[in-house]
């Protein structure tokens, strides 16, 4: 529907042009709400990342050749590697679940679960903080948020159908998270640069092709609900790309305390 053809809708009489009109606005309409339920998604993971690390000890913690030193209890439960895991496995559950019931969820309930897997992913990456400088990570987010907003754009606004790179693309991600099950038993910093790499080549085109894909979901016949739900998946799409395009981008641009 997004493609409506508004060549044609000039020669029907103003039914047409109208009609066009229709669906121009409810189109921009709808990609703001995606976006917008995707910033809320991101500031609120960012948020739930800084208070996590300022209760897990803070500046007080530091990484030394025996492990890390001056954590809390709190972060030690956050920050060992069985919480990530179990951190890592409720957020794939939660994918999972909006996944397989969004037909059937009402929009506020599918934001609202959308929020929820927003703070656990926080949770998650507060991590990046005990690794990384403060000043380093706010310059990878705003170097990833104008990366993501240019490849955002292109997706929008190409004629290209991005569809044929979306499947190679996919299966680069799950070659990508299969490469690091494997670096975290080997731990080779070639291999972890290799997959970083390839890891911000893979999400920067899933963004440009999610983009395209969620612009063609509109329909201009949708009622609020249905709406309501594209607008979640569509942001939640775009979230995993941001949130991992910036945590690659990390590995490069950021400054290890």
């Amino acid at each position: 529907m997004s493609n409506f053809d508004r060549n044609y809708a000039a020669t029907s009489r103003g039914v047409g042009t109208d009609r066009a009109v229709a669906i121009d606005q409810g189109l921009r309409a709808y990609m703001l709400r995606v976006y917008n339920t995707m910033a809320m998604g991101v500031a609120l993971t960012g948020a739930v990342a800084w208070l996590t690390f300022q209760m897990a000890g803070g500046d007080a913690i530091q990484r030394t050749p025996r492990g890390i030193v001056g954590v809390t209890p709190f972060g030690q439960l956050i920050l060992s590697f069985p919480g990530q895991i179990v951190l890592f496995v409720a957020l794939l559950g939660l994918v999972w679940f909006v996944s397989a019931r969004i037909d059937r969820l009402q929009a506020a309930t599918a934001l609202t679960v959308f929020m929820v897997f927003s703070a656990l992913f926080g949770l998650l990456l507060s991590s990046v903080f005990v690794v990384y400088t403060g000043v380093s990570i706010t310059r990878t987010f705003f170097i990833s948020a104008t990366a993501f907003g240019a490849l955002s754009l292109y997706g929008y606004t190409t004629k290209r159908d991005l569809s044929p790179i979306g499947s190679f693309l996919i299966m680069g991600v799950w070659g990508i998270f299969l490469a690091g099950l494997v670096n975290i038993y080997f731990q080779n910093s070639m291999l972890q640069f290799m997959i970083s790499a390839i890891g911000v080549l893979c999400f920067a085109g899933l963004t440009a092709y999610d983009t395209q894909r969620i612009k063609e979901m509109y329909d201009v016949n949708d009622d609020g609900t249905i709406a309501g739900r594209k607008a979640v998946m569509g942001a939640l799409s775009l979230y995993l790309d941001f949130i991992n395009l910036f945590q690659f981008l990390l590995y490069f641009l950021g400054d290890r305390r």
